[in-house]
């Protein structure tokens, strides 16, 4: 029997004024609301990374709080493979010129 699909929105603002301490879970959902989440952040160009062990972890944290300590370092290869892809695309552009 396949489980229902989930998803979970981070963000994560390390440049902004208002420093976070950690990243932020800003949405949170499972079967069709984790769909929905999904396409948005498609739609919008933000990666999509799956990783049912580290979502199954996050969908438990309360919406708008921070993640917890135990989970900085599953967070922080997923934001770092993130920065990298971003970088990618920074570099492709530039050398388009």
């Amino acid at each position: 029997m396949r489980k229902n699909k989930q998803a979970v929105a981070i963000k994560y603002d390390h440049e902004s004024k208002k420093k976070q301490n950690a990243p932020q879970v800003v949405a949170v959902g499972d079967g069709i609301i984790a769909e929905k989440i999904i396409n948005i952040a498609k739609e919008q160009g933000v990666p999509v990374v799956e990783d049912v062990e580290v979502v199954a972890k996050l969908v438990r944290i309360p919406l708008g709080s921070e993640i917890p300590p135990e989970l900085y370092a599953a967070v922080a290869k997923i934001l770092a493979f993130i920065y990298k892809l971003d970088e990618e695309k920074r570099t492709a552009r530039n050398s388009g010129r």
